[in-house]
């Protein structure tokens, strides 16, 4: 898997309506075996399947960084969960395709952060215009708070 930057807007979601819309959903697990804001490693099991996350600080607007994914034997993940940092992360993921270049990725998030609900959209550029659908709310890019490592 190569790096790339990703470069993504976040909301919080105001109602249920992308439920209407949704074409596919999965529950994630995840943790962090490092939260240092220059750079965060992330371990991820979703649809039986492990993931390693590594990403770079965000730049001043908290919209692009640097991503670095990779697919990891689902056993390997499990241990790798139980040495991350405590408070693991449990949420459903709704992907909502918004057209044919965008999905938005809408987290209903569990345990000790139930009933909050936030909406990611990732673009091709900083720039890059979309229509927003009425069910997302308030923009909450670059607020720290938000971040899933700070949860």
């Amino acid at each position: 898997m190569s790096i790339k930057i990703e470069i993504e807007r976040k909301f919080l979601v105001c109602n249920s309506n992308y439920k209407k819309k949704y074409s596919s959903k999965e529950k994630i697990t995840q943790a962090y075996l490092s939260k240092d804001p220059k750079r965060s490693v992330r371990i991820r099991i979703n649809d039986k399947k492990g993931w390693i996350t590594i990403k770079g600080e965000s730049d001043k607007k908290g919209i692009s960084r640097m991503e670095w994914e990779s697919e990891i034997p689902l056993k390997t993940a499990k241990k790798l969960l139980r040495i991350c940092l405590p408070k693991s992360i449990t949420k459903i993921r709704y992907k909502v395709p918004l057209n044919k270049e965008i999905t938005i990725e809408v987290d209903e998030f569990l345990g000790h952060n139930k009933g909050l609900v936030l909406a990611e959209i990732e673009l091709i550029s900083k720039n890059q215009s979309f229509e927003k659908p009425n069910w997302l709310g308030k923009e909450v890019t670059g607020i720290k708070k938000f971040y899933n490592s700070m949860m």
